[in-house]
């Protein structure tokens, strides 16, 4: 099995709703793969008529009393951005093929390793600069970057019209893959945030997710995984199906920007270890199972199994770091993500949150409770949003106006769901909350006062930067905007172009601020022990026997986790390695001293 090798090692991942909407029109022609957020229509419409006009090409506004409407501006809004890409990539290529600047300039931002750098570099030394050779070496070699899209499974919510619920097609998450489905991309689209059986059962019914009588995929499926066995289980679901995941694509539970889904105390090196492995054994398995799905489905078989990529993000910063897990770990690409928050040329973030992002340091990048789903979300402390909503907490008018209702999941109050950062919601919660109050100590109704209303709306606050960079007119009540970006930004201090970002990764220069980074690897550590250390210490209910059994392997695999880093990084390397022995030697006694509760005696 041969896997085309991309242009580049790195890909830029999702990025909130807004932050990589717009990075394929920004990149895709360097040969740069990047991910669109699929989630917000409203979003994709304004961003659709904006480079419509910015491109001088024709728009159609889909308003939202059109049939369908969702899927059609997802649609819409993805074809022109496979076509101003195809005509941006035509346009370089010509470029590279005329300009010698601009073609050496673009040799340097490739890696060391790459044939096609290496190619070129031979007409470049044997001065045949002849404008036809040099065309026909880029039509068959250069590809532009993947236009790629990701749907978080989680935002699924009903749809209903005067109270009747739509069938579930019209789901949130259903009609973005349905929007997708139906666009020109020939792509991948990501799936994150865990298994939903329903939205993975809708992809059957796209023929463009099952191969052609060549084995070929039309549409790929790529699935964002924490760990080995999450793998297999979806991995096997759609196969069952007839589906096959081309790419899964590891991200640190907590090294990571956006949502945290922590694992159970299992580290990325070891989790990265299992999946290279166990990577033959992946292929097989899911293999056989995809065979008999599709001879079943009458649908021509694969000879061989289908291609299989293992990808890897979060936390990473370094050129090392880069060259290590490609080599180690033998994965086909590593994430970037964070980083390029400060390249205005390959993201969507307004001056002011940049500005914002630049100057933070460690203390400034939290886990916080802000986020509706009620799941960890890294951020920032001085947002706008943080200023909005604070303000509204101090007018007594806590919670937001809810325009877009994407997160309103909790049917606590009904089945057409509702946000648990709206007003509506929040106002119920306070008042019950009030009604307690003498109950209670003061302490603790402040702090559940504050959990109430600690909650952010990130459908409005996470697209806001896309319209302020644009000068796009906002609409409605202020939210500021919402940042997510991983604990990595610490040690980045400064605007960077595009350039000095690719030769940062591929060790031609460094963009890092000067101050003491610890390797990724490392800093997931300290994060996971933070993260027990707080899960035992605010616990607020009776422990019980579970959540000690539950405390005790997620310290087992700590550790466990440190020896094998132990054993992978052997100090007599390099001065490096050296460090990371001895900041692990600190984190193993810390470790092993935390105590764990024990079950009060009856």
């Amino acid at each position: 099995m041969t896997l085309s090798r991309s242009l580049h090692t790195f890909h830029i991942p999702v990025m909130g709703l807004a932050y990589t909407i717009d990075s394929p029109i920004r990149v895709a022609q360097y040969g740069i793969s990047s991910v669109i957020s699929i989630i917000d229509d409203e979003l994709m419409e304004k961003m659709n008529a904006f480079y419509s006009k910015k491109f001088n090409l024709p728009y159609r506004e889909i308003s939202k009393k059109a049939e369908d409407y969702r899927a059609k501006r997802i649609t819409s809004y993805l074809n022109l951005v496979d076509s101003i890409v195809k005509d941006k990539f035509a346009k370089f290529k010509a470029e590279l093929s005329e300009s010698k600047e601009t073609l050496e300039n673009f040799l340097a931002t490739l890696p060391n390793t790459s044939s096609f750098k290496e190619g070129l570099s031979g007409f470049l030394n044997e001065g045949t600069l002849l404008k036809d050779n040099i065309k026909n070496y880029l039509e068959t070699h250069l590809k532009p970057g993947d236009i790629d899209v990701n749907i978080m499974t989680k935002v699924d919510k009903d749809n209903f019209v005067k109270g009747d619920p739509l069938p579930v097609e019209f789901n949130d998450a259903h009609a973005s893959l349905r929007g997708f489905a139906e666009s020109d991309l020939n792509s991948s689209v990501v799936l994150s945030a865990g298994m939903n059986p329903r939205l993975y059962s809708y992809f059957e019914n796209f023929k463009d997710f099952f191969p052609n009588s060549q084995g070929q995929l039309t549409k790929k499926i790529i699935l964002k995984v924490s760990d080995y066995r999450s793998a297999t289980i979806q991995g096997r679901f759609l196969a069952k199906k007839g589906l096959w995941v081309s790419e899964y694509r590891i991200e640190s539970g907590l090294n990571c920007g956006g949502h945290a889904f922590a694992t159970e105390g299992f580290l990325l090196g070891p989790i990265l270890e299992e999946f290279k492995n166990k990577k033959e054994a992946l292929i097989q398995d899911t293999h056989e199972v995809l065979v008999k799905a599709l001879d079943q489905k009458g649908i021509d078989v694969p000879h061989q199994p289908l291609d299989l990529k293992i990808t890897v993000q979060g936390g990473v910063g370094t050129a090392s770091e880069h060259e290590f897990l490609l080599e180690n770990y033998q994965v086909d690409s590593v994430g970037w993500g964070t980083p390029f928050l400060l390249v205005p040329e390959a993201t969507s973030v307004d001056k002011q949150t940049r500005d914002l992002l630049a100057k933070a340091q460690e203390k400034d990048l939290y886990l916080s409770g802000i986020s509706p789903l009620g799941v960890p979300f890294n951020t920032i402390k001085g947002t706008t949003n943080e200023f909005f909503k604070q303000k509204r907490i101090n007018d007594n008018k806590a919670g937001s106006s809810c325009p877009k209702k994407f997160l309103a999941l909790s049917k606590e109050f009904g089945p057409e769901g509702i946000c648990t950062a709206s007003k509506k919601y929040q106002d119920v919660k306070l008042q019950e909350l009030e009604s307690k109050k003498f109950e209670v100590s003061q302490n603790m109704y402040e702090n559940a006062k504050a959990k109430i209303t600690e909650k952010a709306c990130l459908c409005v606050g996470l697209a806001n930067a896309s319209y302020l960079e644009n000068n796009i007119p906002i609409k409605g009540q202020e939210q500021g905007v919402v940042i997510c970006p991983g604990p990595n930004m610490a040690y980045f201090d400064k605007e960077v172009s595009l350039f000095n970002m690719m030769q940062h990764i591929y060790g031609k220069a460094s963009v890092l601020a000067n101050v003491n980074r610890p390797n990724m690897f490392v800093k997931e550590l300290k994060m996971y022990m933070a993260y027990l250390q707080n899960e035992i210490t605010t616990v607020s209910e009776d422990i019980t026997s579970k959540q000690i059994k539950k405390w005790e392997a997620f310290k087992n695999n700590l550790l466990e986790g440190i020896t094998y880093y132990q054993e992978l990084f052997v100090s007599s390397i390099s001065n490096e390695n050296k460090q990371i022995q001895e900041e692990l030697g600190i984190y193993k006694q810390e470790l092993t001293a935390l105590m764990i509760p024990e079950m009060e005696p009856v």
